[in-house]
């Protein structure tokens, strides 16, 4: 399996852009690839607050390391590419890492 992280919206809409994340992990897995959403783990009760900055940066940054051990990164778009989707397509490509882009329809 290649090892894939994977971007979607997540601030704003919170609740709709979760249903979003979980239905691109799952067109992930159906592709045969073991995808990391680090937004939907380092965002659940009791891990990190994404409302704060220094917690959200928290979880960025962690979420970012997983490109040095990645086979490329996927991004969803059907909902738009966010600022912090930019910074995660940016911080790829500095590493020299491949990004896909990916629409479920």
């Amino acid at each position: 399996m290649d090892r894939v992280v994977l971007e979607s919206p997540y601030a704003g809409m919170v609740e709709a852009n979760v249903e979003y994340a979980r239905m691109a992990v799952r067109d992930s897995l159906g592709r045969g690839e073991a995808p990391i959403a680090s937004h939907l783990l380092y965002t659940q009760e009791g891990i990190l607050d994404d409302t704060t900055q220094e917690e959200r940066d928290w979880g960025i940054n962690a979420g970012l390391e997983w490109l040095d051990v990645c086979t490329r990164q996927v991004v969803y778009c059907d909902l738009g590419v966010s600022s912090g989707m930019r910074f995660a397509i940016a911080a790829a490509k500095a590493k020299g890492v491949i990004t896909e882009y990916r629409w479920i329809g």
